[in-house]
């Protein structure tokens, strides 16, 4: 007797949908590496600029110091904006983090329930097979008594 679990499509269903949790989750990440990467560049371009602005031994170029000071300001503005974003991403990491723990245990819900259902079934056949040789052993003892 081969087993057959009645759920088997709902529980492929089921894994697909924590699969797919898992690659939005991965392509969050993934956004959420580039934005750390760009904040990282950011904030070396801004102590770039502050090292600009220090003023040295000898004439100062005033020009030179407000260019500086601008540029860091741009600077400072653009790590706000990457900030922000990665607040963003992290909450929206978070979402997903929380989806994908929910598609995961309506799947190991499902597993476990086959994984039950077949234990079950092997103890059933076990049963038929040991009734099979009961039937087999007394047919034996009979044809043995006869004879």
């Amino acid at each position: 007797m081969r087993f057959q679990f009645r759920l088997q499509t709902l529980l492929r269903l089921r894994e697909a949908a924590r699969d797919e949790r898992r690659e939005q989750l991965a392509e969050v990440m993934r956004i959420d590496d580039a934005l750390r990467k760009q904040l990282t560049e950011l904030e070396g371009l801004q102590s770039e600029a502050r090292a600009l602005q220090r003023l040295g031994v000898g004439r100062v170029d005033v020009d030179r110091l407000l260019e500086a000071q601008r540029y860091e300001a741009v600077v400072a503005l653009e790590i706000l904006h990457v900030e922000r974003q990665r607040a963003a991403v992290a909450e929206e990491m978070n979402k997903r983090q929380e989806a994908l723990v929910e598609a995961d245990r309506e799947f190991k819900v499902l597993e476990k329930l086959r994984e039950k259902r077949l234990s079950e079934h092997g103890a059933e056949v076990l049963a038929q097979e040991m009734k099979l040789l009961d039937e087999a052993a007394g047919r034996m003892k009979r044809e043995e008594v006869d004879v």
